[in-house]
């Protein structure tokens, strides 16, 4: 090895504490590219082999009632590669040990055992063969505890029937499991159930006939065009609006999550490379400087000035290489127990995990590339340090009496104090530098907690602002509204106000969007729509209120003319202006005045939701009621609802709020502790002077400690800008057409964040301090610094 390859090992193993604290900021940026890739490469490749081999459809349509023999035609239908009827319906339930109402989507299983699309995969048990025999979801199943040969009841469509578990299974088409007007899934109170074909037909009157519909298409298939013929088809039929995968709902959940992993991965490893690379420009500065002497050594010996340069950026490239290989191995890690997690939240039955290698290399380059340019400085300064110059000692910096000097002079301030004042004052850049990186570190907390603020937020528009019933009461056909006193009748009833919804198809030009249209009377106070603002905003008569996102997505304002084709009702389409736009934060909505709606239908007063307010002591009472009234699909409890959605909601963001309290500990270690070695080298002699002056090693140490906690007390509001920053990116990123996340920024949420940076900063220094007691006087005063 030559003279400068020793001075490399032998300089890094000199620097090894540093060069881990640098190597750990590092491997955050690399293992959180490297999770979030990786999950996002996992549940991709995951759903796109389980709808591959379970043959989940491209398009869905639904219709009222629509006879087998059309299906011929629907398979000629240009771009169709098959297509499978079926017959499907809501129940509500009476389980076995379960007090509440529960809730099950009935689907028709063929008599041959062998669906043609969205063929589920049978986990226990058999498939059910005979009249009473049913096959249900396995997270249905769990939530419950029912066994293979467990029965329960249903009311299907009027009639009590008593069903059998022969089976259990996952699906392709409810990866995500979610009930009709839920907000979460709810797996005991909502499961899916399959019953034989002729028992299901029977039950809904629909023998000879279908009411739902799917299809596979070929690679060269128009979806647009497939739709509009398929609309065409069923229209006569009561058709729905045929619709592609995206607006499956389970599909679109999961597709909404996979996008966020992928959004994640954009706004958060920059920020801790960007890190790494100022404490590696700031290490290897400090390392130039106090290597000036050797480095004129090496060039009177006939190094060249490229090898010079080399050299430094070679142990950057070391440190970068231990940050590489542990970024790589946590990330993995990770990825991998994070890929699983969701694989069990979303129901896959398997999960397909890799990390592309591209995915390796990608974060691999980026770390060694910030690293090397955070180096950069430091190796030109050394090039460039002529053989003679560099032999002598730096000259000192140049002192100039400001105005400052003359207000700490006035201020009467300790000798140490204005020792750390000037320290900030005489290197400004590193200063800034530093105070930079212990901001990043309070942003990482901040954009983590916003998003526990906003969900509260979201939590207390949702549930105590907006859907303020105890529940709602589902009718499977619309229903007059004169079922109002039917409903004041049952057990417990305090109060009832109806509620419409209707599929329709929203149109500006050539811009479409399908959504649900709510209709609600004027003045309700159950169920009403409520701005970011918390304003209750009723529907205009004669008008159509629209989300903000949803107006966005058909470039329409206030006043504007919209195409509103119903696939409810009469089907018709009827043209609608724009009265009002709401900012909303769930789905995106369309509201209309509930009659107003009758009116344009030309029909007397209906409903096909009551929203109900519950004493509850009578709670058992209205259940057992509700499960033998007929007409009923489904009764939706909000407080379970509510439940589910913060548990859920709870666990998740205390995983993220430690994984990135963890992060800014260490980002801030990472800062101070090397902020607080460098100026320990640097000012040596200065402080040993002070202790052979009769200063106590309090005092000497205050100029260490309060050099470096000034610096992180003045980084908190760079910092707090930064979180600001970083939650509005990632609050951007997480926008679908199912939510919104609203920028929330609590002052708790900065109070946090700066408590925690302030408390790892002062540990780091008080790590460095203790070199301050073990000080050999004699030695240091010896330096020629």
């Amino acid at each position: 090895m030559q003279a400068i390859d020793i001075k490399l090992m032998r300089d890094f193993r000199r620097l090894w504490v540093q060069g881990l604290a640098i190597a750990v900021v590092l491997a955050c940026g690399v293992a959180i590219l490297l999770t979030a890739f990786g999950m996002h490469t996992a549940l991709t490749d995951t759903r796109a082999a389980y709808y591959e081999r379970n043959r989940f459809a491209e398009v869905f349509a639904d219709a009222r009632r629509a006879p087998d023999r059309l299906l011929p035609e629907i398979r000629e239908i240009p771009g169709v590669y098959s297509a499978e009827a079926r017959v499907q319906g809501m129940a509500v339930l009476d389980l076995p040990g379960r007090v509440a109402v529960a809730m099950g989507q009935m689907l028709s299983w063929p008599a041959d055992d062998d669906p043609l699309l969205n063929v589920p995969i049978l986990r226990t048990g058999l498939y059910p063969a005979r009249a009473g025999e049913v096959m249900v979801t396995t997270s249905f199943a769990e939530a419950n505890g029912f066994r293979i040969g467990d029965t329960f009841h249903a009311n299907l469509n009027g009639q009590r029937r008593e069903l059998t578990i022969t089976g259990t299974a996952l699906s392709p088409e409810f990866i995500y499991t979610i009930g009709p007007g839920a907000l979460m899934p709810d797996n005991e109170g909502f499961g899916i159930i399959w019953m034989p074909e002729a028992e299901l037909e029977a039950a809904f009157d629909m023998a000879g006939a279908f009411n739902h519909l799917a299809l596979r298409l070929t690679a060269d298939a128009v979806e647009a065009d497939v739709l509009d013929a398929l609309d065409a088809l069923l229209d006569p039929y009561g058709g729905l609006g045929a619709y592609g995968r995206a607006q499956q709902v389970s599909d679109a959940f999961v597709s909404a999550e996979i996008d966020q992993l992928r959004g994640m991965a954009v706004v958060v490893p920059p920020i801790f490379f960007a890190i790494s690379a100022f404490l590696v420009g700031m290490v290897m500065s400090r390392i130039v400087a106090l290597d000036r002497a050797e480095i004129g050594l090496l060039k009177a010996l006939g190094y060249t000035d490229l090898e010079i340069s080399l050299h430094y950026l070679l142990l950057a490239a070391l440190i970068a290489v231990i940050g590489v290989g542990l970024g790589w191995g946590l990330g993995t890690l990770l990825a991998r127990a994070m890929a699983w997690q969701y694989a069990r939240f979303f129901e896959f039955p398997y999960l397909l995990f890799r990390v592309p290698s591209w995915v390796y290399a990608m974060s691999g380059l980026a770390a060694l590339a910030t690293t090397m340019l955070g180096a950069l400085r430091a190796a030109l300064m050394a090039a460039r340090l002529a053989p003679a110059v560099a032999m002598q000692p730096p000259a000192p910096p140049v002192f100039r009496k400001t105005i400052l000097d003359r207000v700490m002079a006035a201020a009467r301030l300790k000798q140490t104090t204005i020792m750390v004042l000037r320290s900030l004052i005489r290197w400004p850049v590193r200063s800034a530098l530093t105070m930079l990186g212990l901001g990043a570190a309070t942003a990482a907390v901040i954009s983590a907690s916003f998003m526990f603020d906003a969900l509260a937020r979201i939590i207390d528009l949702a549930f105590n602002q907006s859907y303020r019933q105890d529940a709602m009461v589902l009718f499977a056909d619309d229903v007059p509204d004169t079922a109002l006193s039917d409903l004041m009748r049952l057990p417990g009833v305090m109060q009832a106000e109806a509620q419409q919804f209707h599929a329709a198809t929203l149109r500006n030009g050539p811009r479409e969007k399908r959504v649900s249209i709510e209709a609600r009377p004027e003045g309700a106070t159950l169920s009403r729509v409520i701005g970011a603002d918390g304003t209750p905003i009723d529907p205009p008569p004669g008008g159509i209120l629209l989300s903000d996102r949803l107006a966005a997505q058909l470039e329409v304002g206030v006043g504007d003319t919209l195409e509103v084709e119903f696939m409810t009702g009469r089907r018709e389409t009827h043209e609608m202006v724009v009265a009002g736009l709401v900012e909303q934060y769930f789905g995106l909505g369309a509201y209309v005045e509930i009659g107003y709606l009758d009116r344009l239908f030309r029909r007397a007063p209906t409903m096909s939701v009551g929203n109900i307010l519950i004493d509850e002591p009578d709670l058992p009472a209205l259940h057992a009621a509700l499960q033998d009234t007929p007409r009923l699909s489904g009764l939706i409890l909000m407080r379970e609802n509510r439940a589910a959605f913060e548990d859920t909601i709870s666990e998740n963001v205390t995983v993220v709020n430690t994984v990135y309290a963890v992060i800014a500990i260490l980002i801030t270690v990472g800062v101070a502790y090397n902020g607080a070695r460098i100026q320990l080298s640097e000012r040596a002699r200065e402080l040993a002077s002070l202790r052979i002056l009769g200063f106590t090693r309090a005092e000497v140490s205050r100029v260490l400690v309060g050099e470096t906690m000034l610096l992180a007390l003045l980084a908190q509001p760079v910092g707090w800008l930064m979180g600001a920053w970083i939650a509005r990116a990632l609050a951007s990123s997480f926008t679908s057409d199912l939510y919104a996340i609203p920028l929330v920024l609590e002052p708790k949420s900065f109070a946090w964040a700066s408590l925690v940076v302030l408390a790892a900063s002062l540990g780091s220094v008080m790590i460095v301090r203790r070199r301050i007691d073990r000080m050999d006087l004699v030695e240091v005063m010896k330096t020629r610094e």
